[in-house]
């Protein structure tokens, strides 16, 4: 299994804010959508909760949360990290999709990063992507000097994989 995170942070690893991401850039969601479609989804229970239509469709959705007897129609639900990593152990690709402490308890796990970049510093910002910077990963993608019409922000795609698992390169 390649366990892969995705995310959009701003200068600052900024991820959300008053329980929503921090912008909406077009182009953004539709690599979201091309990239995890197909693949499994694991995400914590506010970022299920965050989503405006629920489960994402097309894709295996599987939500964490300490909450006892919570649904989450269309997807699966487990109470920890390690039961999430053995329903998945069969899959070959599973994307990680938020919210801050799943993302903070996958990272020293994951094998790949796919990062846009949003060259802003939003205010207020509550939730963060942990740092990686200087934790051994190896850029192999990166797409500079992206604009979105819609709301004006600029960003970069950055791709990475992690240190030890070149081999794929």
């Amino acid at each position: 299994m390649i366990l892969a995170m995705i995310v959009a942070v701003d200068e600052q690893n900024g991820i959300g804010k008053d329980g929503d991401q921090l912008a909406y850039i077009s182009s953004d969601l539709k690599r979201f959508k091309e990239l995890t479609t197909g693949h499994t989804i694991l995400m914590g229970r506010k970022t299920f909760e965050a989503l405006p239509k629920g489960a994402l469709p097309k894709r295996r959705n599987i939500v964490i949360t300490h909450q006892k007897d919570y649904k989450a129609p269309g997807a699966e639900v487990v109470k920890s990290i390690g039961e999430a990593i053995a329903i998945c152990s069969d899959d070959q690709k599973v994307f990680v999709i938020g919210g801050g402490e799943v993302y903070k308890a996958f990272l020293p796990e994951a094998d790949e990063l796919y990062i846009t970049q949003i060259h802003h510093t939003f205010d207020n910002v509550d939730v963060f992507f942990p740092e990686y910077k200087g934790l051994g990963w190896k850029e192999t993608h990166r797409e500079d000097n992206l604009h979105d019409e819609k709301s004006g922000f600029t960003f970069s795609y950055v791709n990475l994989k992690s240190a030890g698992r070149f081999d794929c390169v």
